[in-house]
């Protein structure tokens, strides 16, 4: 009797294991709680790259970036931001006007309109965060890091929405 018992558990046991559905494991980087906006967890170090360089949206999706300076350099020598730019623009002249904007954290006041979302400039061990919904055209947007010569040596990535 104990064994029919024993028998009858591991068969319902694993018919129920069966039944469940396995959970698919969230991108590098990303977490979806329920009800709120995906969170992308971005780290950028002394080494001025950021650890996610590519985003996959839907149109329209809600997103909350974290951005981490895990560096040890100081603000003024090695700060990093996160800027995601609207479609067109051009991230290499952002960059070039935003070396003379050090009072707004490298982010230049003539060139606003080209931005989607920002975290501002981080020193070291500091977090920021901005939430947004991604562009509802599909397409790719530049995302960079607007302190001077970040960009320039490779801090920066793209969102793709489809």
């Amino acid at each position: 009797m104990k064994s029919i018992f024993v028998a009858s558990f591991l068969v319902a046991a694993g018919l129920l294991a069966g039944c469940s559905k396995p959970e698919s494991a969230p991108a590098a980087g990303a977490a979806a709680p329920a009800g709120g906006p995906r969170v992308v967890n971005i780290q950028a170090s002394d080494t001025m790259k950021y650890d996610v360089a590519s985003i996959e949206a839907k149109p329209g999706e809600e997103i909350k970036v974290v951005l981490t300076n895990a560096g040890t350099q100081p603000k003024e020598v090695m700060g990093h931001n996160w800027v995601l730019l609207k479609a067109g623009s051009d991230p290499a002249a952002f960059v070039a006007a935003a070396v003379g904007a050090k009072d707004t954290g490298y982010i230049p006041a003539s060139l606003q309109d080209q931005i989607i979302a920002h975290i501002d400039q981080l020193g070291p061990k500091q977090s920021g965060e901005v939430t947004f919904k991604a562009p509802s055209a599909p397409g790719e947007y530049q995302f960079l890091c607007s302190f001077p010569a970040h960009y320039l040596v490779g801090m920066k990535g793209i969102l793709v929405v489809k």
